[in-house]
């Protein structure tokens, strides 16, 4: 990503960012010089010994918790210039068989926890004028699945959230936009797709692309060239690779 993009001297928090395309970014971010806060429930071996990353054990769901992390990071640094909203949970289970605290958890980290993480971020990016937010949105949002109305619901209740944040803070100088990322093969994917049939159906549908895949167009986003908020950045289909 340096070639392309420079973020040196900036700070970036990326929730759930342990795995996957979290954990793509923050390294993507790191090479291109900037320093990257990883707030996952479990720290990451494969990010433990990445230069200018560091990982907090924080459960996005605890609004204190991300609170007290994010000062901790500003005292750290003295900054936040970038959020990346992309922790989630993704239980499989029917309407009918959904229990009441099944519910609660999915919405608390999927949809609370992009709220907390913003307010943590907020007043430090209004404070400068300054700051790029990234939300995770999910195309189950508009497509739904069997198993995974809960997911679906939480991850399209954060497109109008997103849109309404962006109007909220565009007199601020920061930016809030949306992300689909496209059916990418990270752990959370293959716990969702445990079968060789579901995850041959979307191989033939629309591909599988690799976290790696994502960094690029997420890093545009976090960049002062992307001059658009309350915009949605979609990632339909996988583009082949030679």
């Amino acid at each position: 990503m340096k070639a392309f993009f420079d973020a040196s001297g900036e700070v970036l928090v990326v929730t759930g960012g342990a795995h996957g395309i979290g954990a793509a970014l923050a390294r993507g971010y790191a090479s291109a010089g900037g320093t990257s806060i990883v707030l996952d429930i479990a720290p990451s071996t494969e990010l433990a010994d990445v230069d200018r990353v560091e990982q907090y054990a924080v459960d996005v769901s605890d609004r204190d918790a991300v609170l007290a992390a994010v000062d901790q990071v500003v005292s750290r640094h003295g900054r936040v210039d970038a959020l990346v909203a992309g922790a989630a949970v993704q239980p499989r289970t029917t309407v009918a068989d959904t229990d009441p605290d099944q519910w609660r958890r999915t919405m608390a980290v999927n949809l609370d926890g992009v709220v907390w993480s913003c307010q943590a971020v907020l007043p430090h990016m209004i404070s400068r004028r300054s700051g790029a937010i990234l939300v995770f949105a999910s195309g189950l949002a508009h497509m739904g699945r069997a198993e995974a109305a809960a997911y679906a619901a939480g991850k399209g209740a954060l497109v109008p959230f997103a849109k309404s944040l962006a109007a909220e803070v565009a007199e601020h100088r920061v930016r809030v936009n949306t992300v689909f990322p496209g059916v990418i093969d990270t752990p959370q994917f293959r716990a969702a797709n445990p079968s060789g049939g579901e995850r041959e159906h979307w191989a033939r549908t629309t591909g599988i692309g690799t976290p790696d895949d994502v960094v690029g167009p997420l890093m545009f986003l976090l960049s002062d060239a992307a001059t658009m908020t309350g915009s949605t950045l979609t990632r339909d289909r996988v583009f082949p690779k030679e």
